[in-house]
Formats: structure tokens, sequence, C-alpha cells
């Protein structure tokens, strides 16, 4: 470049910082005053720059609105000022509009401009706005439903690193949703995700080496990535970290260490670890044995509706382990676990009705829930109901009822079933019998396997 060329362009840039100085220097005394916490300061430089389209003072104008900083918290001139600065093309303040119109935060609330803003801000490549125009499309919020475009936002999104991206597209992929399913897509963008510490990615991932989707089934890995996760507090991780530990799977059996999990586990209200921490307290299998604690984490499953948990807090009651023998409530915890169709609570239920205990008696009940449980089954049910139905007993009396029922149960090794059947036939014709047979094969194949 020639010398006069290179002064002529000194000139131009001098004058041009002559021109602006006015401008900058306000700036950036309002900046200073901002720092400091001088917000009226700052205020009175930032706002005549605003009102002549100066983008960043409009930008530090609506934030001092929305936060109340040297004005009185006022969002709709917060949005005011954002809604200035955005259709100057500023990213950020784009992003803001787009989530104040989904939040309804100083304007009303409205989708489809929520889609608009983000679709600004997500085409000029914000991550974080194209995650939350891809929510859109996947919800059909704003805009039609379209899984595809959605699909397509986050792999924007997940491309720069966005995690919630990424584990999203890797879900989306698991199930075939906006793209054909790809287990091996699936994968990729889950250990994308669980490499940035997500808890949930970290699970997922684990599940797939589980099940050898995307990858191949590989104990070690499992649990390399559950322990990731139950170590950030994902609670279904810690409950299949302490399942291995338990069966020794892809690690040396320590029950010690799946009590540990259990237990992480069951405090955030897991019922499935719930119910195995109390089976370990009654057990003593890794930690001390303790009846109360059984009861305990028993009855915390029980109540969030856990049949086997309910099951087991029943039979604590009936036998006093743990806590105060009571029939009563043996028998409202049998009731719950059975009308769930849990076949021993069933059996369980048609005693207590029979004898009376923590129910009054009443033989029609007992026959109720031990067909429940016979149509379940239950050999031991199967031979009482037939019982019930040879004497007459809550049931009509009736012999080719009473006959399929020890069919079924004879066939299931009960050993009195044979014998009550050979008596019972003594009182029977050939027609009945015939109709009986006919009768506990219809049963049998309503029984489930």
């Amino acid at each position: 470049m020639r010398p006069q060329h290179a002064m002529r362009r000194i000139v131009a840039v001098t004058l041009l910082l002559a021109a602006m100085s006015p401008v900058a220097a306000s700036y950036s005394v309002g900046m200073e005053a901002y720092a400091r916490g001088d917000y009226a300061a700052a205020l009175s430089e930032f706002r005549p720059l605003a009102e002549h389209g100066h983008a960043m003072a409009q930008f530090l104008l609506g934030a001092m609105y929305a936060s109340g900083e040297g004005v009185p918290k006022d969002d709709r001139q917060a949005v005011s000022w954002y809604r200035k600065v955005a259709e100057q093309g500023d990213v950020g303040a784009q992003v803001i509009l787009g989530v104040r119109y989904e939040r309804g935060e100083g304007v009303a609330k409205d989708a489809s401009q929520a889609a608009f803003w983000y679709g600004q801000a997500a085409q000029q490549g914000d991550a974080l706005a194209q995650v939350a125009l891809g929510n859109l499309y996947h919800s059909g919020e704003g805009v039609a439903k379209d899984h595809v475009q959605a699909v397509f936002w986050y792999r924007e999104a997940a491309e720069q690193g966005q995690l919630p991206a990424q584990l999203i597209l890797g879900a989306m992929y698991m199930v075939g949703e906006g793209v054909a399913e790809d287990a091996n897509q699936s994968v990729f963008w889950l250990r994308q995700a669980a490499e940035q510490g997500d808890a949930l990615a970290q699970y997922a991932l684990g599940r797939a080496y589980v099940n050898g989707k995307g990858v191949a089934k590989d104990d070690g890995q499992a649990l390399f990535w559950y322990g990731k996760a139950a170590e950030q507090g994902h609670a279904m991780a810690q409950f299949n970290l302490g399942v291995r530990y338990s069966k020794g799977v892809g690690v040396a059996n320590d029950y010690s260490r799946a009590a540990f999990w259990y237990h992480e586990a069951a405090k955030q209200g897991h019922a499935k670890a719930q119910f195995n921490l109390a089976v370990s307290y009654e057990r003593g299998k890794g930690l001390t044995q303790d009846d109360r604690q059984a009861v305990f984490w028993y009855h915390e499953a029980a109540k969030q509706g856990f049949a086997d948990a309910q099951f087991n807090l029943a039979v604590c009651y009936g036998r006093g382990e743990g806590v105060t023998q009571d029939d009563r409530q043996a028998a409202f915890w049998h009731q719950e676990a059975a009308e769930q169709g849990h076949a021993l609570a069933q059996v369980s239920l048609g005693y207590r009705y029979s004898k009376g205990q923590g129910v009054p008696e009443d033989h029609r009940q007992a026959a109720f829930w031990y067909r429940k449980a016979a149509e379940q089954g239950v050999a031991v049910a199967q031979m009482i109901l037939g019982t019930m139905y040879a004497v007459g007993k809550g049931v009509p009396e009736d012999y080719v009822q009473a006959y399929s029922w020890f069919i079924l149960a004879g066939a299931q090794g009960d050993e009195g079933a044979d014998q009550a059947r050979i008596d019972l036939r003594q009182s029977m014709t050939p027609a009945q019998i015939a109709e009986a047979q006919k009768l506990s094969r219809q049963h049998w194949r309503r029984t489930p396997d």
C-alpha cells in the first residue's frame, strides 16, 4: 500500500472514531456505572442511547426493567426494549422474546410468536433457540407438529454440543420418531450427552449395554455407566446398580454394596428399591438384620401401591414381626395387594374371610378371593375352591365345578387333589365327570403362564 493511501485510511478511521466517540463514551460511562451498582447513573446514559437505536443500550435497558435495577420492575417495558434490539437482529434478544412469549411474561402467552422469535435466532445458529424450536415442533405448540422438523433443529443444536438436544436426539433415534429407528445413532448421541455428564443419558447408555442395542452387550460397560448416573443421584441407575451387585452381574457379588445403592434409590422414593431394601433388612443381607427397618421400607413401597411390598407388610402385621401384631392391618394390606392381582395376597385374603381374621367371617367373600387366585393357577386356591364347591360353602354345591378345580390342582401336584377327585367321582355321573373335564380344560387355557 502506498504511503499516501495509508495516511488517507488513518485519517478516515480517526474521523470515524471521533464521530462515534460521544456515543461510545456515553455507553462506556453507563457500563461503568452499571458495574458499580449505580443504576440511576447507568439509566441516564443508556436511555438516550437506546432511544436513538443503540442496540446494546436497548438490550441493557430491557434487562434493567426485567430485573428492576434502577427502575420499577416492568416486564412489559422489558419486552418493549428487547423487541427493539431483536428487530435489529440481536440473537440474545430474539431468544429472550421467544422465552417470554412461550411463558407469557410481559406479553400474552403466544406459542406462535415464541416459534417466530426462536426461529429467527435458530437460523442465526443459536443452539438454545434451536432446541426450543425443536421442542415446539415436537409438541405442536405454535407450529404444526412435525417430528422431522424437530429432529432437524435438535440435530443442529446437538452438533454444536448442546446437551439436551443430544439426549433428545438419542431418544428419537431409539424409538424411530421423526427418523428411521437406528440403535447405532441413538447410542452415538446418548454417548455425546453422557460424556458431558448427563445422568439420564448415562443411564440410557447403561441400558443399551445391558440390552445390546446399538452396542455389543457388555455388563462391565453397563455397570460403568449406571455407576456414573447413580453417583449423580439417578434413582433408576442406583436401583439397577443395586440389582447388579446383588446378583453379581458385571461385578463380584456384594450384598453390602447392593444395600447401599438400594438405600440411595429408596430415599428418593423408588418403590422397587424400597422393597429390595426391606427384603435386605428382613434377611440380613448386606446389613444388620432389622425387622423394624424392614417394616418401615415395606410400608414406604406399599404406600406407592407396590403389591409385593403390600403383601409382605401384611405378613409382618399378621406375624407381629417388626411391628405390633394387628390382623386388621394385615387384612387391609392383603386386600390392597389382592385388588392389584397379587395371587398369594388373594389366597391369604380368602383365608382371612373364611376365619374372620381382621375382617368379618364371610365365606362368599372367601370363595371370591380363592377363585381370583385359582384362576391365576395357584394350586392351593384351586384345591380349597374345589372343596367349597363340593360341600356348598360360600358357593352353591356343584360337583362339576368341584371336580374341575380338583383336576387343575392335581395337575400341579397338590397331594390331596387326586384323592378328593376319587372320592367325589363316586357321587357323580359319567356325564358330570366329562363336563368337569371339559371345564378344567377351559380353565387351563385361561390360566396365565
